[in-house]
């Protein structure tokens, strides 16, 4: 039985019935219905042709066998050469023209498919670029990464192969039944009679194949966890250290076996299948060459009618066992829809205001003074920044967060150092954060040349605060791509200059390539200092007006963080810094300390003032520091 019509792929019975059919169990609401229409809405042109395109390939799949009984009955039976060659031409022609119409189809469905995606894709990855850190934090990358590869495909094809699927096939089963009937009812009633033997079958073994499918899903995922795991290269360095290759080994093998196990299995569902329908096809053309056959030698039916309708049943079965399945299709894409809406829903925690100030024309203005007022702040829960289907867990929790920062209020004069100083929670890389933006306060006003940083443009903000933290991230590029992170246009002289001044100038002149030695994943070709005093020189680059210091140099050793330090004093100079201490001589060199405990202020001064009163920070220099200096 002929699985294809109108020169266009014949459907695949079983594409559905892989799907998870708990699809059926979900009800989407008309709000979402109507939102997913505007993503449409561009293309509505493009999808007016697509689907004339699509009824006329269902035409030309119906057309055929009416020609072929014109061919026997009219041509071939009568001795009519002349009618048997302008069919054969017909058919010909008609065969070009349906070739056509599938190039065309498959063009125009192409191009709003892919032009679908690139919406979708951009609207995703713009909208999770605002989100606060809080929502990295807590959302698997992997399944950040499902939403904007899986769920935007099966979020387009609801307007490319499930909408042509749905179209064709239905439009198929009219012109065929329409034809069949017009040539024979009673033919045309047994063959939806027979209709039951294929569709029930493939149910049945459609709720086996989902069931397996799914099963090899997620021991696909197990499986590419687990590489994905041992291919980072921390991953592979706490591997090669703790380790056995040997017990590593037997791990994949026994995972990529139950893979393999899984695959035998849906190899034989799907060939029982498609052995099983293509049987009862068949037997199916039998029964009708059968009936119809002995109506011919009867005289009731023409022989032309028999072949035509046997024609016909390869272009009524599939499509009608495909539409006994279209709510699962048609589901599955709009609830792909529906998640990737899901992200686009979560509105961020950190907005440009309407009509941003330019925060770099107020520094130049007033100078770059960094003032902290009454300054509270929470982290937010699970349920303000994140999604419980982006968590590891099967709900987002809405137990509600202590503050953090309570009335915290301090200044940082232009052009001063100010070092934070407290034990471990007090809030200092909270403050950082907040001066930074990644998160606004709860309560007060974080201020940078008097300008409410909410009320900031993003894009200045990001040219006024620069930060080294204490993990330098690099990316897997080049020295110089990692460089131009922080200014595009910069030159290889201006590259140059920013590595001489942060120390690691020498260090690139020895690599093979120079800027364009790659750093590799993570940066981790370098060691511990020689990322940080990359970081420094991209920072320098960069050329902010304020620095925020989050504890640079708090895990390297002596030689690499005397390194860092010498490249830290001249980003330093001239600029107002924040800095989270973590060495004596920073703390010493710093124009005002201020003291934190339990995210309030305690305490400010400079060192010796503070060690004149006592208090907590008397208690963490000889405890933390004293030793330092005495070393």
């Amino acid at each position: 039985m002929s699985m294809t019509h109108g020169g266009r792929p014949g459907p695949n019975p079983m594409r559905g019935f892989m799907k998870d059919r708990s699809v059926n169990e979900h009800r989407l609401t008309r709000a979402t219905l109507r939102r997913i229409l505007t993503f449409a809405r561009p293309y509505r042109w493009q999808l007016a042709i697509y689907l004339v395109v699509i009824a006329a390939g269902a035409a030309a799949g119906a057309l055929p066998p009416m020609l072929f009984r014109t061919l026997i009955d009219d041509g071939i039976a009568q001795g009519d050469t002349a009618l048997v060659i302008s069919v054969a031409v017909t058919v010909g022609a008609l065969a070009l023209a349906s070739a056509g119409i599938a190039v065309l189809d498959r063009w125009i469905s192409a191009r709003i498919g892919e032009s679908l995606i690139l919406d979708l894709r951009t609207a995703v990855f713009d909208h999770v670029q605002g989100m606060p850190l809080a929502f990295f934090a807590r959302s698997r990358t992997g399944a950040l990464v499902q939403r904007l590869n899986g769920d935007v495909l099966g979020a387009q094809q609801a307007f490319t192969s499930t909408l042509s699927n749905v179209v064709s096939n239905g439009l198929s089963v009219v012109f065929v039944l329409a034809a069949m009937f017009s040539m024979s009812w009673q033919l045309t009633l047994l063959s939806l009679v027979l209709l039951p033997f294929f569709v029930l079958p493939a149910r049945w073994f459609g709720k086996r194949m989902a069931t397996v499918t799914h099963e090899a899903y997620d021991l696909n995922a197990e499986a590419a966890q687990l590489m994905q795991e041992r291919f980072n290269v921390a991953g592979a360095h706490l591997a090669k250290v703790f380790g056995d290759p040997a017990r590593e080994s037997a791990q994949y093998r026994t995972q990529a076996g139950r893979v393999a196990d899984i695959g035998v299995k849906q190899a034989l569902l799907s060939t029982w299948f498609r052995v099983g329908l293509t049987t009862l096809a068949a037997l199916a053309v039998a029964t009708i060459y059968g009936i119809g056959g002995v109506q011919a030698i009867r005289g009731e039916l023409t022989v032309g009618v028999v072949v035509a309708m046997a024609a016909y049943l390869g272009r009524l079965y599939g499509p009608l066992t495909a539409l006994s399945n279209v709510q699962v299709d048609v589901m599955t894409a709009l609830v792909s829809f529906e998640r990737v809406l899901e992200v686009l829903d979560l509105e961020p925690m950190v907005r440009e205001a309407a009509e941003p100030v330019d925060l770099v024309a107020a520094v130049a203005a007033r100078g770059a003074g960094v003032e902290l007022d009454a300054v509270g702040f929470r982290y937010p829960g699970a349920d303000e920044v994140s999604l419980a289907s982006l968590e590891s867990v099967a709900v987002a929790q809405h137990d509600p967060t202590s503050d953090t920062l309570t009335d915290v209020a301090f200044t940082v004069p232009a052009g001063q150092m100010v070092a934070l100083v407290g034990p471990s929670g007090a809030g200092k890389t909270t403050i950082s954060q907040l001066v930074t933006r990644m998160y606004d306060p709860t309560r007060g006003t974080v201020r940078i040349a008097g300008v409410d940083l909410r009320d900031a443009s993003f894009e200045s903000l990001r040219a006024t605060v620069g930060v080294v933290s204490q993990e330098a991230h690099l990316f897997h590029d080049t020295i110089a791509g990692n460089l131009r992170y922080a200014r595009p246009d910069a030159t290889d002289d201006e590259l140059w200059r920013a590595l001489e001044q942060a120390h690691v100038a020498d260090l690139v002149r020895t690599l093979p390539d120079g800027l364009d030695t790659v750093v590799g994943d993570r940066g981790y070709r370098l060691s511990g200092g020689e990322r940080q005093r990359l970081a420094i020189a991209r920072l320098l680059l960069k050329a902010p007006d304020v620095v925020v210091l989050d504890e640079a140099t708090a895990h390297l050793d002596s030689e690499s963080e005397a390194a860092v330090q010498a490249a830290l004093d001249g980003a330093l100079a001239g600029r107002t810094s924040i800095v989270i201490a973590h060495r004596l001589s920073t703390i010493r060199e710093a124009d005002s300390i201020v003291v934190l405990d339990e995210g309030r202020v305690l305490d400010q001064g400079t060192h010796a003032e503070l060690l004149a009163r006592g208090g907590l920070y008397a208690e963490l220099y000889r405890t933390q520091f004293a030793p330092v200096a005495a070393a």
